[in-house]
């Protein structure tokens, strides 16, 4: 019966704690793109991405992620 008791009570204090938690991250974008860019998140900032663009070559492993290739520093 102890048990029972104290099992409700610790499930209700995370019921209680879970909604005024705020994500770390927010889901949506806070960046628009106009309708000719991708919007995407590179190196940890968000951008938005186009054909022809500077890009780095330290990221190239994220740009396929949004249809891009990074080839002589620009977005192809």
């Amino acid at each position: 019966m102890r048990r029972t008791i104290l099992g409700g009570i610790a499930a209700l204090s995370l019921l209680v704690a879970v909604p005024t938690a705020a994500p770390a991250h927010p889901t949506v974008a806070d960046k628009t793109c106009s309708s000719r860019f991708v919007h995407g998140v590179i190196g940890g900032q968000e951008k938005c991405l186009h054909a022809g663009e500077f890009c780095a070559a330290r990221y190239k492993r994220q740009y396929p992620r949004y249809g891009f290739h990074c080839v002589a520093g620009r977005l192809r």
